[in-house]
């Protein structure tokens, strides 16, 4: 596998070589593209192969492609194309004709005849990028709208696929009406040339749009097409088609109010606009924002959802962060924004995501004693969520306030043990700044029994740390041997107190010894050592150590050998004596 690989790697350099000499890549371009394609070919070398694999290949390619054809645009150089690109589509053909050789099935289904060769199309981008590459490349709007009737047949429900072909039409239409303007201008005869009308008010484009809207569910298809004919100056009557649509069928969905109330802020103004004062522009726009709220309000009455409100309250909150140096305006976007939380509130309709960034709204504006007040009332909804009671703890510690016992206790009853390690350990952290020794002690100890086994090596963890920082190393052993008759254990909890052990002027190699070998006992017979780092050959003791391990473990099935233990205590032995050498 490996030879082919490098054959095929070799059989890039000329082209790379190329690239590299006339300007389009750099040096380390190229490498970059050698060491994608290495990757890619090994990918579709192996035994067990995947049609992804060819199909991420095939996208690598052309965008190779693409890459190159716009750097040629930029530069101006249109020389060397036998060898670059050439090169570059007869291994797409290769490629295409292997898959389809491997994934017969996929040819009577996904069937695409570019030119002379039939290659295997089965995502509907594929078919995108081949009608693309006719309409802009080849400059012909017959192939691309070939090729998309050909791939609703195969994919007769994509959305996609119609938003393209939808686009594509309008680009035809708006190519054809600048190609007769200029003939038009030239007073030339038309003649053989004919430019239907029906092509030029873009009625093909309304065509597809009504045939996909029968197939097509959901407001979401219907704005990403009015967005598309935004794009084009001659589309008004196709865009109030679209609209009409979209206000009919799907009148009760909140993307549509969505868009209605945020269509006011691209109303343009009846005034004036030689002479605009500062002034002028800053009571315009609250005068839209006020139209906006106004159609929010309607639709919040119209569909009273979550997800309606949700839509609300992303659109005030999005003219908040906007900046400005009007203070009236951002004092009145404020006060919008926070009256619509508060009303969500009051329906029931507020997310457990929305309520977060209120309280961090009240914060940032310095309203404390409601921030505290709205974090109470989202943990009172949302009673069973670690997040919101995470949310409403974090608050009262910023403010300092007295109730956070209270609050944690409170927490620790409604959520499941299961779950609870965040509130655990943001409680021990704030024990830890604010809270005795003594108190912190015990903290630690009843959350080793109230979380779930799984959780509790984390809390170990954190209460190995915090006793070596406030008990120092006497208690940290005691801690630890207490610790160790307490599974399940973790890895980095011995890491930890190997690391202390270490940090000791008086380290000993017995402790050492110990802490490896407990280590062996909980995971080396159910896994590698490979975790043991910065392991150096040293020949002292190496026979002792080698006899202690085969006279203390033997070789059973199910337990650690003889041999494995010799390398625990060597490493134990090594680490001991680096230690020994810093201090001398």
């Amino acid at each position: 596998m490996a030879e082919r690989v490098e054959q095929r790697l070799e059989d890039r350099i000329p082209e790379l070589e190329q690239l590299e000499r006339v300007g389009l890549f750099t040096r380390k371009e190229v490498r970059a593209v050698l060491r994608k394609a290495s990757a890619l070919e090994y990918k579709i070398q192996r035994r067990a192969l995947r049609k992804e694999d060819f199909i991420t290949y095939i996208q690598y390619e052309v965008n190779l492609l693409e890459l190159i054809k716009k750097r040629r645009a930029r530069i101006g150089y249109s020389f060397k194309k036998d060898e670059i690109e050439h090169s570059i589509l007869h291994r797409v053909h290769c490629l295409f004709r292997r898959a389809t050789g491997k994934w017969k099935v996929l040819v009577t289904s996904h069937l695409l005849c570019l030119r002379m060769n039939s290659f295997v199309l089965p995502i509907a981008a594929l078919w995108i990028m081949a009608a693309k590459w006719e309409m802009e490349t080849r400059l012909s709007s017959e192939s691309a709208r070939h090729l998309f009737l050909r791939a609703l047949r195969f994919h007769p429900e994509c959305p996609k696929l119609y938003q393209e072909y939808f686009r594509m039409e309008l680009m035809n239409a708006e190519k054809q009406r600048k190609e007769k303007k200029v003939f038009e201008q030239a007073k030339m005869n038309l003649g053989e040339f004919s430019y239907p009308e029906e092509i030029l008010n873009g009625e093909m484009a309304r065509i597809i749009f009504r045939d996909a809207a029968q197939k097509i569910k959901g407001a979401e298809f219907h704005l990403a097409v009015l967005s598309i004919a935004k794009l084009f100056d001659f589309t008004q009557d196709l865009q109030k088609e679209i609209l009409e649509s979209l206000q009919t069928r799907y009148a009760d969905d909140p993307l549509t109010w969505d868009y209605m109330a945020r269509r006011e802020l691209e109303m343009e103004s009846k005034q004036s606009t030689e002479q605009t004062t500062k002034q002028m522009k800053i009571t315009e726009m609250t005068q839209r924002e006020e139209r906006c709220s106004v159609v929010f309000e309607e639709a919040v009455g119209a569909v009273p959802t979550e997800d309606m409100w949700k839509c609300y309250i992303t659109f005030c909150l999005e003219r908040y962060n906007r900046k400005t140096n009007s203070q009236g305006l951002k004092q009145k976007r404020l006060e919008r924004t926070l009256s619509v939380f508060n009303k969500a509130h009051e329906s029931s309709l507020l997310s457990e995501a929305l309520y977060k960034q209120w309280v961090q709204l009240l914060l940032e504006s310095s309203q404390f004693e409601k921030a505290t007040e709205v974090a109470a009332a989202a943990t009172k909804r949302f009673s069973h969520s670690v997040e919101t009671w995470q949310m409403r703890l974090q608050v009262l510690i910023q403010l300092k306030c007295d109730d956070v016992t209270q609050c944690f206790e409170e927490a620790i009853k409604h959520v499941k043990s299961q779950g609870a390690l965040p509130l655990w350990t943001l409680w021990v952290e704030w024990s830890e700044a604010t809270n005795s020794k003594e108190d912190t002690e015990a903290l630690y100890q009843r959350s080793l029994q109230a979380t779930t086994p799984a959780e509790s090596t984390t809390m170990k963890e954190m209460y190995l740390d915090w006793t070596y920082r406030n008990g120092g190393y006497k208690k940290v052993k005691k801690v630890f041997t207490s610790l160790c008759e307490n599974r399940p254990l973790s890895l980095d909890f011995f890491k930890k107190m190997i690391q202390i052990e270490k940090e000791q002027e008086s380290c000993k190699m017995l402790h050492l010894r110990e802490y490896y070998e407990r280590a062996l006992r909980e995971f080396g017979s159910t896994g590698s050592v490979g975790w043991l780092q910065g392991v150096k050959s040293s020949p002292r003791q190496t026979r002792k150590l080698w006899e202690h391990s085969l006279a203390s473990y033997e070789d059973v099935a199910g337990g650690p050998g003889g041999r494995l233990c010799f390398q625990i205590h060597f490493i134990a032995n090594w680490t001991f004596m680096t230690i020994m050498k810093h201090y001398e």
